[in-house]
């Protein structure tokens, strides 16, 4: 069974940083795992990608610069550094993995996709 975990959230004033953790036990094989986010009124989006297998990753166009997606030590965890946070970042921020994906190139933005997912972890940027 699958199981996800996010930890790092919090708040912070903008230009701060964030640190988010997810570590998903019962994910043994390579696999695509990303953070995606959901603020009030908004669909959930894709913040970041990356295929565990060779570390290919993908960014939205909004945190390109500013957040970066690794791979811990463990093959199953996963980060996201987050700096010169915005106002416009605060959302529930929330881990997935596994998806399908090509044979080349990221792993698949679309959340639809992913099929295991955390609970999230509120991260509030104020101005």
């Amino acid at each position: 069974q699958v199981q996800l975990v996010e930890s790092g959230g919090g708040s912070v004033h903008a230009g701060g940083s964030l640190r988010l953790s997810c570590a998903a036990s019962g994910v043994t094989n390579s696999a695509c795992m990303g953070w995606f986010r959901h603020a009030p009124g908004k669909e959930r989006e894709a913040v970041a990608t990356i295929y565990t297998g060779d570390l290919i990753t993908y960014y939205a166009d909004s945190v390109k610069g500013r957040f970066t997606i690794s791979q811990g030590n463990a093959q199953n965890t996963v980060f996201l550094q987050m700096n010169s946070l915005k106002f416009e970042d605060t959302a529930t921020y929330y881990c997935a993995a596994v998806a399908p994906r090509g044979t080349f190139g990221p792993c698949t933005p679309s959340p639809n996709l992913y099929i295991y997912w955390g609970p999230g972890t509120q991260v509030t940027v104020s101005s």
